[in-house]
């Protein structure tokens, strides 16, 4: 496969360096070609998204929605290629992309039926013989940002109500997942959108993603990746005034209570810390364990990760693939030197591959301050680390001892703590007896604190996003 656009319903090639892309999970096997676009292509997808925009912006959401639905079926009849690429592209397990592309699946049709819903609601009005309503307008061009990690997930959960609520879109997605950005774009291709409302620029964001953000003449961007860039995009468009979304990192803590079912919760533990390779914003970076049940957990706990083998993930069995680039693997690799160096590495799992790959084995490390680096700064690897309570109320203040706010968990059996934990732990996403990682498409997902810029993302809620309100009223006695 070779990287193209996808500008006003047409694919248009791209010249320049071409670049072979490799499985992270084998470096001899080429998965593609890439080629990076330059700001003219950006540019052309302005004018066309424009044109496409005065179409769709005036078609009714049951219309918009019928569209949706066929994006739906297309994605549903080519599930097995797009997950099969994904994962050769980006490393993750072929169970969790086959998921990943039905959860796809299962929000263009979510988004789909909210165009037979209700958009607006009637207002009481202190003059006689006048109806006032409300009502969602669409924004206009809208620019999407997405990363490299779930390659089909959050794409869908930002096109999708961007579309529903009548917006076109231009989208440039991560470096390293181009080719099922291509391949998904090739997939919704098949609904036969109108010309300009849906344009794919594949590129370098210090580029392209730049002029997108700079120059382009665009009404609103939604960002997801890491902290520094999204206050970059934040920035930016706060300058311009133009609306803005962004998702951030995570450093999200799993809190066990002594009272908590250890053998229920360690296969929790062991998902939200190591599946994906650690590689989820909502990934279980920090354990926080009761002093009282610290060594029976753990006990338990070692014993599963010690199990765990980094693997091919295209292998049916495979719980954790490499992760996803050589940049990540060094940045990870860097992390793993400093818990050699400056903590207690206290479990760890093994790599099973004959292939060249960018794997990194499962790491628990202990022994260090609340204030380590290993404890505040995200990894976005399979790494995590323990820290050790004397209660519920440590345990809580544990929890809340960092810059992000993303998720947070807590296992206990306990319903005041429970109850509790769902007040006081500062994260826009707090569970009970659950994985940090994952939300379900019907729920808002966003975090607190330095995670978000307080919005948030799927559900109802992206509504709001993706549209504005506009407030009628008619006399129509006089």
């Amino acid at each position: 496969m070779e990287s193209k656009n996808f500008i006003g319903g047409e694919w248009v090639s791209i010249d320049g360096k071409e670049t072979i892309v490799y499985s992270p999970s084998n470096l001899q096997e080429e998965v593609g070609i890439l080629c990076y676009s330059s700001a003219k292509h950006l540019l052309e997808a302005e004018k066309s998204a424009k044109e496409g925009f005065k179409i769709w912006s005036k078609m009714t959401g049951i219309e918009r929605g019928n569209y949706l639905y066929k994006m739906a079926e297309a994605l549903e009849n080519s599930l097995e290629e797009l997950a099969v690429l994904a994962s050769r592209e980006m490393g993750k397990p072929i169970g969790e992309m086959r998921g990943e592309v039905v959860r796809g699946i299962h929000l263009l049709r979510y988004y789909a039926a909210e165009g037979t819903r209700s958009n607006g609601d009637i207002i009481p009005s202190s003059d006689k013989h006048v109806i006032q309503f409300s009502k969602r307008v669409p924004l206009g061009v809208v620019g999407i940002i997405t990363p490299w990690n779930f390659p089909v997930a959050i794409p869908i959960w930002k096109i999708a109500p961007a579309l529903i609520c009548g917006n076109s879109v231009i989208w440039k997605p991560a470096e390293n997942a181009t080719l099922s950005a291509i391949k998904l774009t090739e997939i919704f291709q098949q609904a036969n959108l109108p010309s300009g409302v849906l344009n794919l620029i594949v590129g370098k964001g210090k580029e392209v993603g730049n002029t997108l953000l700079e120059t382009t003449d665009i009404h609103a961007v939604s960002f997801t990746g890491s902290s520094t860039i999204g206050k970059q995009v934040a920035s930016i468009c706060a300058k311009r005034n133009i609306k803005y979304q962004t998702e951030m990192g995570g450093k999200n803590a799993a809190v066990i209570l002594h009272d908590a079912n250890i053998e229920k919760t360690i296969p929790m533990i062991l998902s939200g810390a190591f599946r994906s390779a650690g590689q989820k914003c909502t990934a279980t970076s920090r354990i926080i364990v009761e002093e009282s049940v610290y060594p029976i957990f753990m006990k338990s706990f070692n014993e599963a990760v010690s199990l765990l083998k980094a693997k091919d993930p295209l292998l049916p069995d495979s719980y954790l693939g490499p992760v996803a680039s050589k940049h990540q693997y060094e940045t990870v690799s860097s992390y793993v030197k400093m818990a050699e160096e400056e903590a207690e590495i206290i479990a760890q799992g093994s790599i099973e591959s004959d292939n060249e790959g960018y794997f990194i084995q499962p790491l628990v490390v202990a022994g260090v301050d609340t204030q380590h680096k290993l404890v505040q700064e995200e990894i976005f690897g399979p790494v995590t680390t323990v820290l050790v309570a004397k209660n519920y109320d440590e345990a809580i203040q544990l929890c809340n001892e960092t810059v992000y706010g993303l998720s947070a968990s807590i296992f206990t059996t306990d319903l005041s703590k429970a109850h509790r934990f769902l007040e006081e732990a500062e994260a826009g996403m707090v569970r009970v007896n659950q994985e940090t990682a994952g939300v379900e498409y019907q729920a808002p997902f966003g975090g607190m604190k330095q995670s978000s810029s307080h919005s948030r993302e799927q559900g109802q809620s992206a509504l709001d996003f993706y549209s504005q309100i506009k407030t009628c009223a008619i006399k129509y006695h006089f």
